[in-house]
């Protein structure tokens, strides 16, 4: 039997512009990703089988678990049988806009590969599994285009302060999507192109989201707001607390401000300005690291997700950064945590 224990990054969307509608009946979209530090924790133990057995066990009972159809989709893929236990430890909010479950899948997919001993392209696997999930294959900060699949990394960015807060509100997609009104046809598109190029370009130089959170967006905003102002009030309170940029993450719910200094993040977080409930909620939720993590279990984590991430590249052949490069600016992107 083989087991290894991983840590699965939550992301913010530092950027997010909604275009046209498309024909598939998907949304065109331009986006920024950035992995953070605030993480679930996967436990997987691996053992070869004539028959495939997977199981689960967490915190929480998630309903159609993207651990389990990402397991099952490299085991179908890869011609494996096996019996694999899994542990979920939950700390990223559910239905946030932090890609906790796509995050999860992705682990999941740059793991059994190693503990299998048997290599595939697992990018088409995670694309079918959801639009976040390619992106967590790659982590630190990245380009979305399309339907956010499409992947072009940026230069890393130096770590700095943030702080999430989640309400527990869960806001649906679809619905977020279709208050937009964008059709076939949207006249602002090259407005939104232009804006969202500036943000890029800005942030792919200066290499820090508090100089260019100025230039940023997230179209989601205000028809999410409108359904849910006590989010807009949050974001109101966050940004007087001395936040140096602020926005919602995703579709919503997460809002989540950006800080030049530890100092400055630890006053809003005390202040007394933001919501007590959800000021408190996040206290732990922006750890750096897994409290207690043993030393040992950690090294061997990191081994199987490199040798993962570095298997996934070579069956790329390096195409990733193909064509976002003469916008932003070139540089190899490697996962961090923005803390």
């Amino acid at each position: 039997m083989r087991s290894v224990t991983l840590r699965s990054l939550a992301k913010i969307n530092l950027d997010l512009r909604i275009l046209h509608k498309r024909s598939d009946g998907f949304h065109e979209l331009r986006t920024v990703f950035q992995t953070i530090s605030l993480a679930d924790g996967i436990g997987i133990e691996y053992e070869p089988s004539r028959q495939t057995e997977l199981t689960i066990e967490g915190s929480v009972d998630i309903p159609d678990n993207l651990i389990l159809r990402a397991a099952r989709a490299y085991l179908d893929a890869a011609r494996l049988h096996a019996r694999i236990h899994f542990r979920l430890t939950k700390r990223i909010p559910m239905g946030g806009g932090l890609g906790g479950g796509s995050s999860n899948a992705a682990a999941v997919l740059l793991a059994l590969p190693v503990l299998a001993g048997k290599q595939i392209d697992v990018e088409a696997i995670a694309s079918g599994l959801g639009s976040d999930v390619p992106f967590f294959l790659h982590g630190g900060t990245a380009l979305g285009l399309g339907r956010g699949e499409e992947l072009y990394p940026l230069p890393d960015l130096i770590d700095e302060p943030i702080l999430v807060i989640s309400t527990g509100l869960h806001v649906a997609t679809g619905p977020a999507y279709a208050a937009l009104g964008r059709g076939l046809t949207f006249t602002g598109s090259s407005i939104k192109i232009n804006g969202f190029r500036e943000f890029a370009r800005t942030l792919g130089t200066r290499r820090r989201a508090t100089l260019a959170s100025a230039l940023s967006e997230n179209d989601f905003e205000a028809v999410v707001f409108r359904q849910y102002p006590k989010l807009k009030t949050i974001l109101g309170k966050l940004s007087k607390s001395g936040a140096a940029g602020v926005r919602m993450t995703g579709s919503g719910s997460a809002i989540f401000g950006l800080f030049e200094s530890v100092e400055g993040r630890e006053r809003a977080r005390s202040c007394g300005q933001l919501p007590l409930a959800d000021r408190q909620s996040q206290q732990d939720r922006v750890a750096a690291h897994r409290r207690g993590e043993d030393m040992a279990q950690r090294q061997k984590a990191d081994r199987v997700h490199r040798a993962g991430r570095e298997a996934h590249q070579r069956q790329r052949g390096g195409t990733a950064a193909r064509s976002a490069r003469q916008d932003v600016g070139g540089g190899q992107s490697t996962p961090i945590s923005l803390r």
